[in-house]
């Protein structure tokens, strides 16, 4: 057996998963006091505290045994994160309940497709004209936009206008197969719409036909060295009960 290669299938081809060159494409949520990280959506800036009580404190280099710390951020706002359609339900829907009903399986065929957003009305919007070229896409799309700069790795989102999708070719995705998006933006929707979240609603089919199984990957980062094309995806999603939770999406290259 060659543990550094696999094989899925899609669309009557057989792909070649190199899994020796894995690529991840999560931003890391960091302690917003020592070092900057991707945030969006006006929250406070995570922090990492060490436990304190009765004689004890979880850091070692402050004399204790171990380091026990408490962590605090925002899912949506921080860092790579994966999210149901809970993100917008009146139903608490979890992202974490999602994936136990329903497994992802460990490697998916995902299509990287990189777009320069159009200026429409002084906004920067994905439209239908940026659709891939094929009739049916992989169960996944990793949606990369210009500019690509390393940035995206530290940026501050908030009044920022950051490009979304128009309904219209989120509509063409669902229509065409997709299962899971992942984009390297805060959102699918615009910054301020007064709560319309167009796009969320018509890729999770909510309120008409909801789509369970359904993610929306936001905050990746993907270098324009890795060019676009057919990859195998393993989303790796936290078992946290929520509509939203950190993920670790890695892609790796196919033949």
């Amino acid at each position: 057996m060659n543990l550094a290669s696999a094989q899925i299938n899609w669309g009557g081809r057989s792909l070649n998963v190199d899994l020796a060159s894995p690529i991840d494409t999560s931003l890391a949520i960091k302690d917003s006091r020592f070092e900057k990280g991707a945030s969006a959506w006006y929250v406070d800036g995570p922090r990492f505290e060490p436990v304190r009580g009765e004689g004890f404190v979880g850091k070692v280099s402050e004399g204790g045994s171990v380091n026990f710390t408490d962590v605090y951020f925002n899912p949506h706002g921080h860092g790579t994160h994966t999210e149901c359609l809970g993100h917008i339900t009146l139903e608490a829907e979890s992202v974490d309940r999602q994936l136990r009903r329903e497994p992802l399986a460990p490697l998916l065929p995902c299509l990287v497709h990189t777009v320069e957003p159009f200026e429409v009305g002084g906004d920067r919007v994905v439209l239908k004209d940026h659709l891939p070229d094929l009739s049916e896409l992989p169960t996944a799309l990793v949606l990369r936009t210009l500019p690509n700069s390393d940035k995206k790795k530290t940026q501050t989102w908030d009044n920022t206008n950051p490009p979304y999708l128009d309904p219209e070719f989120t509509s063409e995705l669902v229509s065409r197969g997709v299962v899971h998006l992942l984009i390297d933006l805060p959102s699918v929707d615009k910054e301020v719409d007064g709560g319309a979240l167009l796009s969320h609603r018509v890729f999770f089919g909510v309120p008409d036909s909801p789509r369970y199984n359904a993610t929306i990957t936001e905050f990746i980062y993907l270098p324009d060295t890795h060019k676009d094309g057919l990859y195998a995806l393993n989303l790796q999603v936290a078992s946290i009960d929520l509509d939203a939770s950190p993920s670790r999406p890695i892609l790796f290259p196919t033949s």
